[in-house]
């Protein structure tokens, strides 16, 4: 996509609409990852980036149930997709013992440890409980 083209040529281009198949969810999740690993996209490239994930998260919410995540579950999500190892938690749990301790259940997150880890990773608070 050129870095010329505007929001209505892409959606003209695109035409998104509802989501009403898995193939369909799966060329948007396509699209819309392809968006993402651009390093600089243009303002309307965001745009559809946004409307997009919009309607992924539509259709996902409708058809498949999750779990709800608990806060070990958040925090290990976060570690595997930002490629971090138990010692690089140390700066938000104060020493590599104490991220292991709550790592293993074997200590509660205190309200100190979710500030600096939604600082941190830029996820709400609300995440952890």
């Amino acid at each position: 996509m050129s870095s010329a083209r505007d929001y209505g040529s892409l959606l003209a281009e695109k035409t998104p609409e509802l989501i009403r198949s898995e193939e369909q969810n799966r060329l948007y999740t396509e699209m819309l990852e392809e968006l993402l690993r651009k390093s600089e996209p243009t303002p309307a490239e965001k745009k559809l980036a946004e409307l997009l994930a919009v309607l992924i998260e539509d259709f996902e919410s409708k058809h498949y149930e999750l779990d709800a995540a608990g806060p070990l579950d958040v925090i290990r999500h976060l570690m595997e997709e930002n490629g971090l190892r138990q010692k690089d938690l140390a700066d938000v749990f104060g020493t590599e013992s104490i991220v292991s301790e709550v790592l293993n259940g074997k200590r509660q997150l205190t309200r100190e440890h979710i500030q600096r880890f939604s600082r941190r990773f830029g996820v709400s608070p609300a995440a952890f409980f």
